[in-house]
């Protein structure tokens, strides 16, 4: 006679286990769901370029470390966002057209790899820039 077949299951020992299968789901689900919380993410720079001045700005172009992006145009008062990963460390510049095709630079903040968080860059009637950071201090 095998040993498996001479333990007798009691409805007791039943209601334990059903009452722990619950129990052991819940931790695993409690686990799962804090390692998805705390899982490694990629480091982005959410960063948005506002226009405030009364006229369209063309052929604007950002520059940041080991990568750039740009559009072909910015309404008047308009908006555009646009996300990246920082590689490497250096500065960030844009370069624009104004109406009156005249061409525009600014060089803004210095980026870090491994940065993350917050840019609006905010180009105003006169030609002017303003940079605005909320970017973490993670400097890989």
């Amino acid at each position: 006679m095998l040993w498996a077949e001479s333990v007798a299951v009691t409805p007791s020992l039943r209601s334990r286990r059903a009452a722990l299968m619950p129990a052991g789901a819940a931790l695993l689900l409690a686990f799962l769901a804090a390692f998805t919380l705390t899982a490694c993410r990629s480091a982005f720079v959410e960063t948005t370029i506002e226009n405030t001045g009364p006229a369209s700005i063309h052929l604007i172009e950002v520059d940041y470390p080991s990568a750039s992006f740009g559009m072909q145009s910015l309404d008047a008062h308009g908006t555009y966002h646009y996300h990246f990963k920082i590689q490497g460390s250096g500065p960030i510049t844009i370069t624009w057209t104004d109406a009156a095709n005249k061409a525009h630079t600014a060089t803004g903040p210095k980026l870090f790899e491994g940065q993350s968080g917050d840019l609006r860059i905010t180009i105003d009637a006169a030609g002017g820039v303003s940079w605005s950071t909320s970017l973490s201090a993670d400097r890989h």
